[in-house]
C-alpha cells in the first residue's frame, strides 16, 4: 500500500485578510430535536445493493437537522482519534449548505496545488500556490462535488473526479486520452448565471445552487444516501492543501477521506453503486481509497459525542458568507455558538428546484410522456421553457429558432436519451440520465431540461457546452466576431503566494511572469490550425463542436501522446494543470478570486457572468467591462455539444451532459438530425463541409474530431455506427 500524506500547512488567517483588505483600499440556534438526536440515531452499514434505478426519490429523501448533526459528530470522533483539526461541509443533493463545523486549530486557510508531496516540479501560474482560500470554501466544494457527480445509478466521489479530470485516463499512464471530464472542475462556477444563489436569510430552497470554487478533485468529499437515494454529502479538509491524486497505483490513507468515510456511516453509497463497480473505455474509476476498517473509531459499536458537546471548546459552526448563516436571523448575543444546523430539502420533488416536467409538453410523437424534468424556481415554475430566440443569425431575423423548433429538439434528445444504453451508471442496460441547453447563435438560454435521475452537475455543463459550440462556430455570424470580443477582455491576474511575514509595503503580491492576454489565445490558434482570419468576421465559417474544441484545449495535441504539443487554447508544460488549464480557466480566473475576496467578508459578491472581470490591481479591483453574455457561465472543453444550423446558417447549440461523452455527442448529434426531419424546414447538424474535422492542420497527422458516437448504444437496436451518414 502506497501511504501518502499532504504536507502540513499553517494558518495564514491575519496575513491574508491584511494582504485582502489593503487591495480592497485600492480599488440559529444549535439546539437538536430530541428524537433526532445523535444518541438515537443508531446508523446501520450501507446495503450492499439497491434496487433503485431513479425511482426511489421521495417526500422523505433528504437529511434532518438530526442526521447532519450526527454526520457530523462521527466525522468529529475520527478526528480526534487522529489527532488532526478539520474543517467539515454537508450539503443536500441539490447544493443548500446544511452546515459548516470548524474545529478548534483548524487551518482556516489553504493552499492549491497539484504537485504537493511529488517530485513534480511546482507549476507556475493560475491558481496554483494561491494560499488565501477559505477552508470553508474547500470543504463546501468537495460536498457539492460529491453531491452533483452521484445518482441512484452511480455514487462518484471528489476523488471519482480527480481521476477524469487530469490529463490522462488513468493518471499517470502516459500517452493515453485524459479524463473524459477533462474540465469539468471549472464548471457549477460562483458567477455562473445558471446556478441558484441563496436568499438574505441563506435557508435551504430550489437549486441547483453553485460551488465557491466548482468541482474539487480533491479527496474529502463523498456522497450520503438514504434507500438507495443520494440526499447529500460530506465535504472535510484538514490537511491545509486543495489539491489532486496524480499517482493512483497504489492507495492513499488520506485523513480528509478517512474523516468523511467516518462521517458516511449509516449513510453510505450501496457499494453496487460506487465508481469502483463502473468502468469507462475499460478502466475502473475510483470511489474511495479508504475503507471502514482504516477508521480509527468503532462506529458499530460506539456512539459519537452529542452535537451540543461538540461546540463546547471541540469546535462550533461557522458562517460562509453567500452559502451558510445557519439560522442568522435566530442568533443570539452568544454569536456563532447558537448557529443550527438546516434541514435538506427532497429532490425532485417540490421546492427542490428540479421537478417533473409538464406530460403534456415533453412528449413523443405517439403522445407518450418522455418522463423529463425541469429546472423550478421557488414556485414551482419552470425556469426555463422553450422560447423563441431574439438573435438575428446571419442578420436575418427570419433564421431565428422558434418556440417550435427549441421544443422539438428536445423532445428529440430526450427520446434520445431514454433509448440509449447508459454509460456511467448501473444495473447494466440502464437508460442515460443527461441534462439538456439549448441555446440560439449568441448563447442566450431558449430552453433546458433532463431526464430523470441525471446527476446534477450536467445542467451547469450542458449550458456551457452549448454556449461554447455557439460562441465558436460564430464565426463572422454577429457584429462582433468571438475574437472581437475575447480581444476586449480584461487579462488574468495571476496571485503569487503570500509570504510570511507578508511585506505590505511590496504592493500586490502578482505574479510577473505568465502574464496571458485573450488576443494570444487567438493569435495561437490562428497559427496552429493555419487559418489567419480564424474566429474572425474575416474568416472561413467553422463549425466547432465542444469536442473538436476540446482537442484544441489538450495540453498534449490532440488528446493523450506525450510527445504531443499543447493544443493552442491550452497551455505549455511547467504552466499548465487541472488548476490552470489554458483558455476556460483564464476566463474565469478573475471572477473566482473576487469571490474569494467575497467570502472574506472585503467585497461585493462575483457578478452572474464570469467573463470581463479586472483582477487585483488599480484603485478599482474587480470592475467588469465588455462580458460576453455568451459565455456567461465560463466555457467547456470535453465532448458532448454541437452547433444547430437552418441550412448553412449557424442558429443556436445544443449541450448534452451526464452519462458518458460519447452518448453526450450522439444525443446532442442526433436530436438535431431528427428534429429536422420531423419539421422539414431545414434544420441540421453543421453541413459536413465547414465542420472542424475537415480542417486539415499544418504540421500534424491527424485532424480534430467533431462527434464521436458509442457502437451499438441503442437499447431497442443492435445497430452500430447510429451517426454515420449524418
Amino acid at each position: 500500500m502506497n501511504i501518502n500524506r499532504k504536507q502540513d500547512h499553517n494558518t495564514r488567517g491575519v496575513i491574508a485578510i491584511l494582504w485582502l483588505l489593503l487591495l480592497s483600499s485600492c480599488g440559529g440556534s444549535s439546539e437538536s430535536s430530541s428524537e433526532q438526536s445523535a444518541v438515537e440515531q443508531t446508523p446501520q452499514p450501507a446495503s450492499a445493493t439497491t434496487g433503485c434505478t431513479g425511482e426511489c426519490a421521495t417526500m422523505s429523501s433528504f437529511l434532518s437537522q438530526g442526521e447532519v448533526e450526527l454526520i457530523i459528530s462521527q466525522t468529529v470522533a475520527e478526528a480526534q482519534a487522529r489527532n488532526v483539526n478539520a474543517t467539515i461541509a454537508v450539503t443536500d443533493r441539490v447544493g443548500n449548505v446544511l452546515a459548516v463545523f470548524r474545529m478548534s486549530n483548524a487551518d482556516k486557510f489553504v493552499s492549491i496545488s497539484s504537485t504537493a508531496n511529488t517530485s513534480i516540479a511546482p507549476v507556475t501560474g493560475g491558481l496554483e500556490a494561491v494560499n488565501i482560500i477559505p477552508d470553508t470554501m474547500a470543504a463546501i466544494s468537495k460536498a457539492v462535488t460529491a453531491a452533483y457527480l452521484s445518482s441512484e445509478g452511480n455514487a462518484f466521489s471528489s476523488r471519482t473526479a480527480s481521476q477524469i479530470i487530469q490529463q490522462h485516463f488513468p493518471p499517470g499512464e502516459k500517452n493515453s486520452p485524459s479524463g473524459p471530464l477533462f474540465g469539468v472542475q471549472f464548471s457549477q462556477l460562483a458567477c455562473s448565471d445558471f446556478n441558484s444563489r441563496f436568499s438574505a436569510l441563506l435557508s435551504p430552497g430550489a437549486g441547483p445552487y453553485r460551488s465557491p470554487l466548482g468541482l474539487s478533485a480533491d479527496p474529502g468529499g463523498l456522497p450520503l444516501y438514504k434507500a438507495g437515494t443520494p440526499v447529500g454529502a460530506i465535504g472535510v479538509i484538514s490537511d491545509g492543501v486543495y489539491g489532486l491524486d496524480k499517482d493512483i497505483s497504489g492507495f492513499d490513507l488520506d485523513d480528509d477521506e478517512l474523516l468523511a468515510l467516518a462521517g458516511t456511516f449509516g449513510f453510505a453509497a450501496p457499494t453496487d453503486r460506487r465508481a469502483d463497480v463502473i468502468t469507462v473505455v475499460g478502466k475502473t474509476l475510483r470511489f474511495s481509497d479508504a475503507l471502514i476498517s482504516d477508521l480509527a473509531t468503532d462506529l458499530v459499536k460506539g456512539t459519537p459525542m452529542e452535537f451540543d458537546d461538540l461546540l463546547s471548546g471541540i469546535g462550533g459552526l461557522v458562517a460562509v458568507p453567500g452559502y451558510y448563516d445557519g439560522g442568522e436571523a435566530n442568533l443570539s448575543a452568544a454569536g456563532d455558538a447558537n448557529r443550527e444546523v438546516l434541514t435538506g430539502v427532497a429532490f425532485g420533488h417540490t421546492g427542490s428546484g428540479i421537478i417533473p416536467a409538464d406530460p403534456q409538453v415533453f412528449k413523443n410523437k405517439g403522445g407518450q410522456s418522455l418522463d423529463a424534468f425541469v429546472f423550478s424556481d421557488a414556485n414551482d415554475v419552470n425556469r426555463y421553457p422553450a422560447i423563441a430566440a431574439s438573435d438575428f443569425p446571419d442578420g436575418d431575423s427570419n433564421n431565428r429558432l422558434t418556440a417550435l423548433e427549441v421544443q422539438e429538439v428536445i423532445n428529440q434528445a430526450l427520446a434520445v436519451a431514454n433509448n440509449s444504453r447508459a454509460q456511467i451508471r448501473q444495473p447494466n442496460g440502464s437508460q442515460a440520465r443527461v441534462s439538456l441547453a439549448i441555446v440560439d447563435s449568441e448563447g442566450h438560454i431558449l430552453a433546458m431540461a433532463r431526464t430523470r435521475d441525471a446527476p446534477v452537475f450536467g445542467a451547469d455543463v450542458a449550458l456551457q457546452k452549448a454556449r461554447t459550440a455557439a460562441f465558436f462556430s460564430g464565426t463572422g455570424k454577429a457584429n462582433d466576431a468571438p475574437a472581437d470580443l475575447l480581444s476586449l477582455l480584461a487579462p488574468p491576474l495571476y496571485l503569487s503566494a503570500v509570504p510570511e511575514p507578508v511585506d505590505l509595503g511590496a504592493g500586490v503580491p502578482l505574479l510577473t511572469s505568465p502574464k496571458p492576454e485573450f488576443s494570444d489565445y487567438v493569435q495561437a490558434l490562428q497559427s496552429f490550425i493555419g487559418i489567419d482570419k480564424a474566429l474572425t468576421a474575416q474568416g472561413p465559417l467553422t463549425a466547432f463542436s465542444d469536442r473538436a474544441g476540446g482537442n484544441l484545449s489538450r495540453p498534449n495535441f490532440p488528446d493523450g501522446p506525450a510527445g504531443g504539443p499543447p493544443g493552442p487554447l491550452s497551455k505549455p508544460d511547467g504552466q499548465w494543470s487541472v488548476f490552470s488549464v489554458g483558455l476556460q480557466s483564464d476566463l474565469i480566473y478573475n471572477g473566482l478570486i473576487q469571490h474569494v475576496a467575497f467570502v472574506l467578508g472585503l467585497v461585493a459578491d462575483v457578478p452572474q457572468n464570469c467573463t470581463g472581470i479586472s483582477g487585483l490591481q488599480g484603485n478599482s479591483p474587480f470592475e467588469q467591462n465588455d462580458a460576453i453574455a455568451g459565455l456567461a457561465n465560463g466555457i467547456q472543453i470535453f465532448p458532448g455539444s454541437v452547433p444547430i444550423y437552418r441550412d448553412s446558417v449557424l442558429v443556436g447549440a445544443i449541450g448534452v451532459s451526464g452519462d458518458g461523452i460519447d452518448q453526450d455527442d450522439m444525443i446532442a448529434f442526433l436530436a438535431v438530425a431528427q428534429a429536422g426531419l420531423a419539421l422539414g424546414n431545414g434544420l441540421q447538424n453543421a453541413p459536413t463541409e465547414i465542420r472542424a474535422d475537415k480542417i486539415d492542420i499544418p504540421a500534424q497527422s491527424v485532424r480534430l474530431r467533431y462527434v464521436n458516437c458509442p457502437q451499438a448504444p441503442l437499447l431497442d437496436s443492435a445497430k452500430a455506427k447510429v451517426c454515420d451518414g449524418i
